[in-house]
């Protein structure tokens, strides 16, 4: 198999591929005793899967506090983008995960950051309905007016995914702001 922007792709005996998926599950489970031992031992902290997810995203994602925290103290980049250009932050705005989302922007995470499509962690939450999360991400600083590639703003991202309540969330201050 060949990767042509990588090289050759690495080819991995079965030990070294059933340790792989221990230290996925393990940030998928969020087992941080586990993923500890792992660290402790030269684990990477920013270790990707074959679709460019890190530890931190998977952790992240399913909501592990403890589990985010250790791989944040322990060097994990809160801002990398996985293959799809999704980042962790993007990731608890989609979950709705408010306590993960604080420790991501406490360890740098970017407010406005974004992948190749320009969606950003505020429109993520005013798509999905979560109004705690999108008045979070204002008062830490997120863009009100910040447009994605296509053009489209958190209110038109929140209209389109038929998020009522953000959608209404977001008009009252715009309407707040222009008055």
């Amino acid at each position: 198999m060949q990767d042509e922007a990588n090289g050759p792709a690495p080819q991995f005996d079965e030990e070294t591929l059933a340790l792989a998926a221990m230290v996925f599950q393990a940030a998928r489970g969020g087992d941080a005793v586990a993923m500890a031992d792992f660290l402790d031992k030269g684990l990477p902290p920013n270790l990707r899967n074959e679709k460019g997810d890190s530890l931190l995203m998977l952790a992240s994602y399913h909501g592990h506090v403890e589990l985010t925290e250790l791989l944040l103290k322990r060097g994990a980049d809160p801002s990398l983008v996985n293959d799809r250009g999704q980042t962790p932050l993007a990731g608890a705005a989609f979950k709705g995960e408010a306590g993960i989302a604080r420790l991501l922007l406490d360890h740098g995470a970017a407010i406005n950051g974004s992948g190749p499509d320009g969606r950003t962690p505020l429109m993520m939450a005013a798509m999905f309905n979560r109004t705690e999360m999108v008045d979070y991400f204002l008062e830490r600083g997120a863009d009100l007016n910040a447009r994605a590639a296509d053009g489209v703003d958190a209110l038109g991202a929140a209209r389109a995914m038929g998020a009522q309540e953000t959608a209404a969330q977001l008009e009252r201050l715009m309407a707040a702001k222009a008055g």
